[in-house]
């Protein structure tokens, strides 16, 4: 596996504190990688960064609601993301779900993990196989079972 990865973060607004409160407590190693955010989160994390004083490859996408969702879809279907960290506020409806749900698609069709709460983004983010240059994630099929 890559042990130089880009990592998407994306948090709605009822979700960026726990994102900010998340990757401030992983920056040592979340500033190891490239980063990718939605454009809120993004400059949330910078800032956050800032902060404690480590420094990161943080690109800024278009915010979720004006298109950031879908650009992080497509880099997802171009190869482009290793892992996505995802925290959806279920409780509001959002104007953009179609965007959400295309880039959770891609996610699954591509086969990259996606954490969709903090203990998923966790254990994700600490797995050794990061580290494993044996380990090969297996190709996904979609081929219908055979009895």
């Amino acid at each position: 596996m890559k042990k130089h990865l880009t990592i998407a973060l994306v948090a709605h607004d009822q979700r960026k504190a726990d994102m900010v409160s998340w990757a401030r407590y992983n920056a040592p190693l979340l500033s190891k990688h490239r980063i990718v955010c939605t454009g809120t989160t993004g400059g949330l994390i910078r800032k956050a960064f800032d902060e404690i004083g480590i420094t990161a490859d943080i690109q800024c996408m278009n915010s979720g609601p004006m298109g950031g969702d879908a650009e992080i879809a497509a880099m997802v279907v171009r190869n482009e993301i290793d892992l996505a960290v995802f925290l959806i506020d279920d409780l509001n409806a959002q104007p953009h779900e179609a965007d959400i749900q295309m880039l959770l698609r891609q996610c699954r069709l591509h086969n990259v993990p996606i954490a969709c709460n903090l203990v998923s983004a966790d254990l994700m983010i600490s797995s050794g196989l990061w580290d494993d240059e044996n380990y090969q994630p297996s190709e996904q099929t979609y081929v219908k079972f055979q009895r």
